[in-house]
């Protein structure tokens, strides 16, 4: 790698890193291009060397901020002796991270209001091989696991979480305490083994 090129990378970073701080703490609104050049430290026209505009740094700051450089390695590096298990500890360590990181949720509400979820597809581009990669070792090994197309089961399994994600942020502490003790154990317990009780044999 070349000077320039160390060079042209490291200013990249810089402005990804401004325009990630700016949008989180303002809003991709209010957030001018002239703005994300001087918390970057370089000139307005030096943005232009590396994105085509607002929108293109944004799509750079989801891809680049989103936590699934995190938790899938993780995943991918952890023995699990069955899916169920799998799902516990992804779900555990998504609900970690997040608390951890609230930056994520402004950014993809951000994704959804501002840009109708314009970037997803590449976003699941990137993690849609890395999941079903993970989910295909249950199914290969004859896990109990009912039979629903993978990519179903990723879908189902990410409504859920985000059903649990949007009602914790959008309601937050104001929710009664009815609602919050043990939340994500009842929503994952929901989606394993559904809400009907099995009826006993006569």
């Amino acid at each position: 790698m070349t000077d320039d090129q160390s060079k042209g990378d490291r200013t990249r970073t810089q402005i990804i890193t401004a325009a990630h701080d700016l949008f989180v703490a303002h809003g991709y609104a209010a957030t001018s291009m002239r703005r994300i050049a001087t918390e970057a430290g370089i000139a307005l026209g030096g943005i232009y060397n590396h994105f085509s505009g607002k929108e293109d740094i944004f799509r750079e700051v989801v891809l680049t901020y989103h936590p699934y450089h995190k938790i899938l390695p993780a995943l991918a590096n952890t023995p699990h002796d069955n899916i169920e298990q799998l799902l516990r500890h992804a779900a555990g360590l998504i609900d970690e991270t997040l608390s951890q990181r609230p930056d994520v949720f402004n950014l993809m509400f951000t994704e959804m209001v501002e840009f109708r979820s314009a970037h997803v597809p590449e976003l699941m581009e990137r993690v849609f091989p890395h999941v079903i990669q993970i989910l295909q070792r249950f199914t290969e090994a004859g896990s109990s696991l009912r039979p629903i197309p993978l990519p179903m089961l990723m879908r189902t399994f990410m409504g859920t979480l985000l059903g649990y994600f949007v009602t914790k942020n959008v309601l937050g502490s104001q929710m009664p305490a009815e609602f919050q003790e043990n939340a994500l154990e009842y929503f994952l317990d929901a989606y394993l083994h559904g809400i009907i009780q099995p009826e006993t044999p006569v």
